[in-house]
């Protein structure tokens, strides 16, 4: 009996206990939620311990959209969008801004199927070469903006749709700037269940780990200047941990452009990883009903390993 009462207060079950709560406070958090079982495997919820202090140390709203006034540095974009503008359509004349080809952006793989194009600029680091050489008025005026952590051209094409989703980490806030838009209502962000429609010349700054889906319902491809901006957050501990965790774990996934740029660590073992999703989409498409079986077997069986299997 004791030796049960102390595996029950052990670290093993501490992490267990921290990541149930912080996965509820994920849930709730929000007027739009996941079904159970999608919120259960969602990465959001193995993100969830690292999330839920990012949130409560948070220096500006917990909300969907954010109010830019905070981050004055961003009207430097804002106010020189068409220099901006100029030299995205040189790289969509070049077709430049693409999909990956190979699984090496672990991060947007699964728009890529949606038809969803990306360049990017820099990565949680150092700026692409390949953003040097063809960009080099945007990445002077990112240079000038070092809140911004992250940046690319994002592409969303006439007729498509990106599905509900979360991003996995709430140390930014997200940034977009309308560079070529159809200016139309039927071609916007719904983030929480709120609508913003992208226009050109505007911006919008926000909190992307709320789930949010976008739909371009018109006959022209939507462009815009894509950006993670650092969250502001309370305490040193907080500012450290959170440019720790970028400089760590998200400049992991960066992806390269073309051959000269860097790939990250992630990106070079996800090739390999998705071979497992790959037979996972084989055994979908054969039989559903299994699929789930063997899926949620095995998270059951992760699940022992790492926690119950000296207590039951």
């Amino acid at each position: 009996m004791n030796d049960i009462l102390h595996e029950l207060f052990s670290v093993k079950f501490i992490i267990l206990y921290s990541l149930i709560i912080a996965t509820i406070i994920i849930h709730y958090r929000g007027k739009v939620r996941y079904k159970f079982f999608r919120q259960l495997t969602d990465h959001s919820t193995f993100m969830a311990p690292i999330n839920v202090p990012m949130y409560a140390l948070s220096a500006v709203e917990n909300k969907p959209y954010i109010n830019s006034a905070p981050f004055p540095e961003l009207n430097l974009l804002k106010e020189n969008w068409q220099t901006i503008r100029d030299e995205a359509i040189l790289l969509e004349r070049e077709e430049l801004i693409k999909g990956s080809d190979k699984y090496n952006d672990i991060g947007f793989n699964s728009f890529f199927r949606r038809g969803w194009k990306r360049f990017y600029l820099k990565w949680y680091g150092n700026f692409h070469p390949s953003a040097e050489k063809y960009c080099p008025k945007t990445v002077e005026l990112l240079r000038n903006t070092p809140s911004i952590k992250a940046a690319m051209f994002a592409v969303l094409p006439a007729g498509s749709q990106l599905m509900q989703h979360r991003d996995p980490y709430a140390g930014s806030l997200r940034y977009h700037l309308g560079l070529i838009t159809p200016n139309s209502e039927a071609c916007h962000i719904v983030v929480d269940g709120q609508t913003y429609a992208w226009k050109d010349g505007d911006d919008v700054l926000f909190d992307e780990t709320y789930i949010h889906h976008a739909q371009n319902q018109t006959d022209m491809d939507r462009l815009i200047l894509f950006c993670d901006v650092e969250r502001p957050v309370k305490t040193m501990f907080g500012r450290g941990w959170n440019r720790f965790f970028g400089w760590f774990v998200m400049s992991a996934a960066t992806s390269p452009n073309m051959g000269e740029d860097k790939t990250g660590n992630l990106n070079k073992i996800f090739k390999y990883v998705y071979s497992i999703r790959l037979v996972g989409k084989k055994l979908k498409a054969y039989n559903e009903l299994l699929y789930y079986a063997v899926k949620y077997t095995l998270m059951l069986l992760i699940l022992y390993a790492l926690f119950l299997r000296h207590v039951i």
